[in-house]
């Protein structure tokens, strides 16, 4: 079990840059940055996640407390940080929200009645390979339990495998080229 010290300070440049001074000062196996990703626009977030940063020891992990879009991600990344919570895959999959390289959709959309694809023809999750959208619909729409479990092992993932993708690109110094890819799943097509 690692101690981490969390970063807060608001969106106020000067506390956060104090806090993340007084905690590199302890020499903690790990630092997190806190008080993040409720509101705040996104290239406020990017700001406070670069003065925290630049401070804390780079040779130790740095954790981002509650950030998921792929987008909000893969910015934290190239900020410096290495670890990330979110409830968004479990919590969307909930909602009949599906996670996809295309960008998120609603499964519970009629259009998806008829639809015999895979959750996302680009996965080769489990239920990518053995199910289809009409069937996982379906199950939503019937309140099946199945639905949720189904769902929330795709998010499950097609995070896992963008968080590959992701240290890959690390790995080949090619990270800047994931962001249309983070951009699109994200959010979609413009």
């Amino acid at each position: 079990q690692a101690l981490f010290g969390i970063v807060q300070g608001a969106t106020y440049k000067n506390l956060r840059r104090e806090s993340a001074m007084r905690l590199a000062e302890l020499d903690l196996p790990g630092y997190a940055i806190g008080g993040l990703a409720v509101g705040e626009p996104r290239d406020k977030r990017c700001e406070c996640v670069e003065w925290c940063t630049e401070i804390l020891p780079e040779a130790k992990p740095i954790y981002l407390m509650g950030v998921g879009t792929a987008a909000d991600i893969l910015d934290a990344v190239e900020r410096g940080v290495d670890l990330f919570d979110c409830v968004l895959p479990t919590r969307n999959a909930r909602n009949g929200q599906i996670f996809t390289t295309a960008g998120p959709i609603n499964i519970r959309n009629a259009r998806y009645a008829t639809d015999f694809t895979p959750l996302d023809p680009q996965c080769s999750c489990e239920v990518c390979r053995r199910h289809t959208r009409a069937y996982v619909r379906h199950l939503f729409m019937a309140r099946e339990i199945l639905a949720y479990r189904l769902a929330t092992y795709h998010n499950l993932a097609f995070y896992a495998a963008f968080m590959k993708r992701i240290r890959n690109a690390i790995s080949e110094d090619t990270l800047e080229a994931l962001r249309d890819y983070a951009e699109c799943a994200s959010y979609g097509d413009p």
